[in-house]
């Protein structure tokens, strides 16, 4: 299981026990934010996109933003393609609805969007669908996998009404 290599790979750092487990489902950013009693942008999403026939990469973003076409396709020099369902698997090693910068398979880069950065701390999956960390954007990009860099490949968060 996932969750299972995260612990594993965060005892190099001695921190797999601030993994938080939950009762319910955290596989979504709705979800993650009800587990965890926070506003949606504090959820760490992972989305993997393939950017060659054997090379997939994994973008962290705020949790109330989406990925945009021209600003990805202009970083990557690559139109944006999600991976399927068994390529997510193959390539980050965790299950959709996990899928974490954590314990990423080698080959599989990390980054980061500067969509969290307007938060103190931010929640990524740990490699299950009912588990998160609490990170500060250093301890982020410290414990993330395979980390290349910061990008700015997002869309501007969507104004509270």
């Amino acid at each position: 299981m996932s969750i299972e290599k995260v612990k594993e790979y965060f005892k190099q750092f001695n921190i797999e026990d601030k993994i938080k487990e939950f009762d319910v489902s955290s596989a979504t950013v709705e979800l993650a934010a009800k587990a965890l009693n926070c506003e949606p942008g504090r959820i760490a999403k992972s989305l993997s996109f393939k950017i060659a026939d054997n090379k997939a990469v994994i973008v962290v973003a705020a949790g109330d933003v989406r990925v945009d076409n021209k600003k990805f396709k202009s970083f990557f020099q690559k139109k944006l393609k999600m991976l399927s369902g068994y390529e997510v698997k193959f390539f980050t090693g965790h299950e959709i609805g996990g899928v974490c910068p954590f314990a990423v398979n080698n080959g599989t880069d990390v980054y980061l969007d500067v969509s969290l950065k307007r938060f103190g701390a931010v929640f990524p999956a740990c490699g299950s669908s009912n588990s998160a960390i609490e990170f500060t954007m250093e301890e982020l990009e410290k414990y993330s996998s395979n980390f290349k860099q910061w990008v700015d490949v997002c869309t501007q968060p969507q104004q509270q009404v």
